[in-house]
């Protein structure tokens, strides 16, 4: 039963993928203009990368050039659809029918491809498959993928309790994944319904013998758990690659923001027809937009109130009203971490700055909460494209439910709560601090725009500023727990409410690592929904997670978008999947 209703709500959202993409695109028509750099293709958007280690990459800027263009999964999302899938490298898709799925749902088998080669010439074999898939379980970085199999395969979010003592063993990892022959087998601690949607796209594979050549765990029992939570720049990984993929690492010039990949004549399939692609970091809007104007860009991303200045530029397409599992927040960081942090000023409560644990105090958080203006934030940021959030589910998904009471714009109920934040001190001291924010995403900008004229309206000793940062250095300071809020969003790592719920309202979550949230009612909540089978009572149990979010309030949950991508009208074989973190290169051409 829970099978049927994932894959019946996945497709209906596959199909209107495909209807929305086909129907949104606006072709400008330019004067015959020849293709510029037809073996070249370069996007522009404004957020770097923070890692390429397959293992720990888990913002979409760092995922797009890791997968799949890079490294490769087992099997892939079929185009467009969210419930079809391609054999990539395993053979054959799993399924009750093939007898590659057991009838307990417990056992799941890969046949592996034969004669596949990673960049630096090696044969891929099952157990590089096996190290790939040990190793991203078992380097599992605070906040990292890692708990997107630990979850199915081992019962657990990480391989450490709340205490940061090692829970697993390496035995654990081995039964759970195992070469058998010519086979990875995969065995689940109980029935996951979307298993593989995640096997589609974390299970990235590297060559055993080139990672532990460079320094990496080389996969043996006794040695993982000094591998085990790592700096994200301590391995050879972070910025070295070497997959199966269409394409290959050039270079990644983190100074210049800059991902360069060429193809791997040597791939598998038929050789993609691009032979080099540029993906860069622009912070500003104007220099995009000139440059795929001008046909030195072939694809720009811009936040949705920049759209209308993309319309109408000759020689483009504007592909409209794409669909989004996603959800963009307003977040609050409980344990500011105020040591040499500009944003916190004097770090007290005494006017001039704000105290370390200021966004714990549940008045505060309310009192944003109200203030905000959550139809100008759509209107101004988004262009009025997309719908506002009724908790952490999203529409589309099992446990949306529209009932979820939501917080309104209210300045009295504003004021009300400053008055009695922080013991009743919040109104006559006043505070100040800064919001960092995404470069170059202008939705963002507006958003912390919104925050100082609505909070800073109600008292004059409310003082706050914004500054753009970097996204690298967005993603520092979260891990570092010096922001002091964040305008952050979520996409879907797979189309199922526990890949939400989890992220938002797990002690684990990517979320509340970073911002210190934790709630024991929620981690029970989630594990006892993602356990049970019956759709009907998962979806009470997220009804009642999302009552917690709405109660507790860690988060602002503002929108859930639609996208947009405009390209030059040279540009053929792209297309849009909700999941996938960038463009799929391997499809394109220029002609």
């Amino acid at each position: 039963m829970r099978t049927v209703t994932w894959i019946q709500r996945a497709a209906v959202f596959a199909v209107t993928v495909v209807l929305i993409a086909s129907l949104g695109a606006a072709t400008v028509r330019g004067a015959g203009e020849p293709v510029k750099n037809p073996e070249t293709f370069v996007e522009l958007r404004f957020g770097d990368a923070v890692s390429l280690d397959p293992a720990l990459a888990y913002d979409i800027y760092s995922t797009e050039p890791v997968w799949p263009n890079v490294y490769e999964t087992l099997i892939m999302y079929s185009g467009a659809s969210l419930d079809k899938f391609q054999p990539m490298l395993a053979t054959e898709v799993p399924s009750l029918a093939n007898h590659l799925i057991s009838a307990d749902g417990l056992t799941y088998t890969f046949p592996i491809r034969t004669g596949v080669r990673f960049h630096d010439g090696s044969v891929m074999t099952p157990d590089d498959v096996v190290y790939s898939i040990r190793r991203f379980l078992l380097q599992d970085q605070a906040g990292g993928p890692a708990w997107l199999l630990l979850s199915p395969l081992l019962g657990v979010d990480s391989t450490r309790d709340d205490a940061g003592k090692i829970q697993v063993s390496f035995a654990d990892v081995a039964r759970a994944v195992s070469a058998q022959g010519g086979n990875v087998v995969f065995h689940l601690k109980k029935p996951f319904a979307p298993f593989l949607t995640i096997v589609a796209a974390w299970t990235e594979i590297m060559p055993r013998a080139w990672a532990a050549a460079h320094g990496d765990w080389d996969g043996s029992p006794g040695t993982w758990q000094k591998y085990n939570n790592p700096k994200t720049e301590d391995r050879y990984a972070f910025d070295h690659m070497d997959g199966t993929g269409p394409f290959t690492l050039e270079r990644w010039d983190r100074q210049a923001k800059e991902v360069t990949l060429v193809r791997h004549d040597g791939y598998w399939r038929a050789p993609a027809s691009l032979q080099r692609v540029v993906i860069r970091s622009v912070t500003e809007f104007a220099p995009r937009r000139l440059a795929l104007q001008q046909g030195d860009a072939d694809l720009v991303v811009a936040s949705l109130n920049e759209q209308s200045k993309l319309r109408g530029i000759p020689g483009t397409v504007l592909q409209d009203n794409l669909p989004q599992i996603a959800v963009q927040t307003l977040q609050f960081n409980y344990k500011i971490n105020t040591e040499a942090n500009p944003d916190v000023g004097s770090a007290r409560l005494d006017g001039a700055g704000i105290p370390a644990d200021f966004f714990a105090d549940l008045h505060v958080r309310r009192g944003f909460a109200y203030a905000f203006d959550y139809a100008a934030n759509l209107g101004g940021a988004y262009a009025g494209r997309g719908v506002l959030p009724h908790g952490p589910i999203v529409q589309g998904l099992l446990g949306f439910d529209p009932a979820v009471p939501v917080y309104t714009t209210s300045r009295e109920k504003a004021v009300a709560e400053f008055k009695e934040a922080m013991g009743g001190k919040l109104w006559e001291t006043g505070f100040k601090f800064t919001i960092p924010y995404t470069a170059g995403n202008t939705a963002r900008q507006t958003g912390a725009q919104i925050v100082k004229d609505t909070v800073g309206a109600l008292n004059p000793k409310f003082q706050i500023e914004f500054r753009p940062v970097p996204s690298s250095t967005l993603n520092s300071l979260l891990f570092a727990h010096k922001g002091t809020m964040y305008f952050l969003g979520w996409f879907a790592d797979y189309p199922d409410p526990h890949d939400f719920a989890q992220p938002f309202l797990s002690a684990n979550g990517y979320f509340p690592v970073r911002g210190g949230y934790r709630n024991p009612q929620a981690d029970r909540l989630i594990g006892e929904a993602v356990g049970t089978a019956d759709p009907a009572k998962r979806k009470a149990l997220y009804k009642q997670l999302s009552m917690i979010a709405y109660n507790d309030l860690p988060y602002l949950f503002l929108v859930q978008p639609v996208t947009y991508y405009t390209m030059r009208s040279w540009v053929h074989g792209w297309y849009y999947n909700p999941i996938f973190p960038g463009q799929y290169f391997y499809t394109i051409s220029k002609r």
